[in-house]
């Protein structure tokens, strides 16, 4: 049960003597987050970790700027009005209908596979990263082992700190790759968890990297279909796929920014 690490890369020796003595228990302070990695560890490998994700979170570290992060999240107070304002609507949306008219043939290929139209997919990629502008500056599995330990919704992201130590053993990330605050990945911003869910290997390149947009982007298509997409359905809000929508985030105001511009950019 014990595991050994090199010092060069090993923040944290597990041995099995630690493991055995504590759970994973959360914490809402620095102060135990080392010990909560020592215990997780064990669940970690019980899940399917190998040596390469266990070894990523041995070296990774509390994430203060993601925990204050987390504990401001203005989105859910902005009126619909406001948050289209301050993420730049109308830019997206002109970018947008550029950006289909330039791809025309891979969005329509990804529709005729998923159902999923063009404007939905680069409503998602603008409001995420600017179209892959800005794609975070935080390391992923510092951020998402921090949120997966912090007691406020530890278990919503153990599952997703599960998966971000499994892309790490398939080579999709390091413990050096960055992301968002909450963790989040690539083009798009996948969770950890569902990156390794959904991800799709679009440019068949033989690697799954949400850092391609091609790949990225396929993925988004993929997840929403695999969430019960209805090819053809009406997307606005009170219509059949707009409750799949809202399984891409929990702010209902980004889920009415996404339905409204992925129209305007298709219309």
């Amino acid at each position: 049960m014990g595991y050994l690490f090199k010092a060069a890369v090993t923040a944290v020796i597990f041995t099995s003597s630690t493991v055995a003595a504590q759970a994973a228990t959360c914490g809402n302070t620095s102060s135990g987050f080392n010990a909560w990695k020592a215990a997780f560890a064990s669940d970690a490998q019980r899940a399917g970790v190998g040596q390469r994700g266990i070894q990523a979170l041995a070296s990774s570290q509390y994430a203060s700027k993601t925990i204050a992060a987390d504990r401001n999240q203005k989105s859910f107070k902005y009126s619909l009005d406001k948050f289209m304002k301050v993420r730049g609507a109308p830019t997206i949306v002109s970018q947008g209908r550029k950006r289909k008219a330039k791809n025309a043939s891979f969005f329509e290929a990804l529709e005729r596979q998923y159902g999923v139209p063009a404007g939905v997919i680069i409503a998602i990629h603008g409001m995420e990263t600017g179209f892959g502008r800005f794609m975070g500056d935080s390391r992923i599995v510092s951020a998402i082992t921090t949120l997966a330990y912090d007691c406020r919704r530890s278990a919503f992201f153990v599952p997703h700190a599960i998966g971000a130590l499994k892309l790490v053993d398939k080579g999709a990330i390091d413990s050096s790759t960055k992301g968002a605050k909450h963790g989040e990945l690539g083009h798009t911003q996948f969770l950890p968890g569902n990156a390794l869910k959904y991800g799709i290997d679009a440019n068949r390149d033989g690697r799954v990297n949400f850092y391609t947009e091609a790949d990225a982007l396929a993925s988004t298509a993929n997840f929403l279909r695999q969430k019960g997409w209805k090819p053809g359905a009406g997307f606005q809000e009170g219509q059949t796929n707009f409750k799949i929508i809202k399984q891409w985030n929990a702010a209902g105001v980004y889920q009415k920014a996404i339905a409204i511009m992925g129209a305007e950019i298709d219309g």
